[in-house]
């Protein structure tokens, strides 16, 4: 693929995605640049989150990264009635939020979708404003947008079943073991493997358009993986979960038709169709929880959540309901 438009680092990243050793003078030459140039990308890259080896008379190599994303290998992934129904797909180099940009164009006709992906966000977002850090190579940063024909009984419960679709494409790319944590995340053995994020424009008695943004942790690389730790958040990645060499091309295309086909059923019957599947998977169920909410911290048991997608906590004063908030366990 001709990457003659793409900025110096993204195409350094692109050359050094195999995985092998590259030297400075072959990179040099294949971007008609000087080696100095070459040596400042790589320092960009580091500065990015990328782990980057550099071996004296071996070159460069990136040795966690995975395959460049590519919106062409992406649609071909795409079975022909997906296909159908994603408008555009595009990737980038470096955006601050594929979400805020889905958000700023104007809303997809009804029944289509508009993905966008980027190997870098300079400002990904997680839930409550939360910073997402993700590597070049090391994570698929994705949104896409869907307008409905009318708001959906359930709107709330969106996140409950993007995160169900969203392992049903996790298992087909065989990765098993993977939970959901209400309201958002996807965990494997406790750990956080990935995210949603729902952003909603509606209007009053028209259609909603919502910009559904996934982040998936790929191989994010020891070093990367310590500093989440320091923050006091456990992570995980698919190279940890047994993916030796993930496909990103082919995990995104899964999560996009995995969706479409959840968009539709949920439009037409809400939380109903996906409740049970997400509490097979609910990682919270009968266990001690304390929950953040406008009105203080509720502590108790996990009970599921009910057939709107409410998390439901058993208190000594009885079963409350929470349809927004922040969950940690309790030891």
């Amino acid at each position: 693929m001709a990457r003659d438009h793409e900025p110096l680092v993204a195409r350094v990243f692109a050359a050094l995605a195999d995985g092998r050793f590259h030297s400075g003078e072959e990179l040099a030459r294949a971007s008609s640049v000087s080696r100095s140039a070459i040596w400042k990308a790589t320092g960009t890259l580091r500065q990015l989150g990328a782990t980057v080896h550099a071996v004296r008379n071996r070159g460069y190599r990136i040795p966690d990264a995975s395959e460049p994303l590519e919106a062409a290998k992406i649609r071909d992934h795409l079975a022909r009635e997906d296909r159908e129904r994603v408008r555009t797909i595009e990737t980038v180099w470096s955006t601050p939020s594929t979400n805020t940009v889905l958000l700023a164009r104007a809303n997809p006709p009804v029944g289509v979708s508009e993905v966008l992906l980027a190997e870098h966000q300079s400002a990904g977002r997680g839930r409550r404003g939360r910073a997402w850090l993700a590597p070049p190579g090391g994570a698929i940063c994705l949104s896409m947008s869907w307008t409905f024909s009318e708001v959906p009984a359930d709107i709330g419960a969106l996140s409950l079943v993007v995160g169900v679709c969203a392992l049903k494409a996790l298992r087909e790319q065989g990765v098993g073991g993977a939970a959901l944590k209400w309201p958002n995340d996807l965990l494997r053995e406790g750990r956080k493997l990935g995210g949603v994020l729902i952003e909603l424009r509606a209007e009053s008695g028209g259609p909603a358009s919502v910009v559904i943004g996934i982040g998936l942790n790929v191989a994010l690389g020891a070093p990367l993986l310590e500093k989440i730790a320091e923050t006091g958040l456990e992570a995980t990645d698919l190279r940890s979960a047994g993916l030796a060499a993930p496909s990103r091309n082919s995990i995104a295309a899964a999560l996009v038709s995995s969706c479409l086909r959840g968009l539709g059923g949920f439009e037409r019957e809400g939380l109903k169709p996906f409740i049970e599947e997400w509490r097979a998977a609910d990682a919270l169920r009968g266990r001690p929880v304390a929950v953040s909410g406008a009105d203080g911290i509720a502590r108790g048991l996990a009970r599921g959540v009910d057939v709107h997608g409410a998390l439901l906590i058993e208190t000594p004063q009885g079963v409350r309901r929470f349809i927004a908030g922040d969950v940690t366990v309790r030891a």
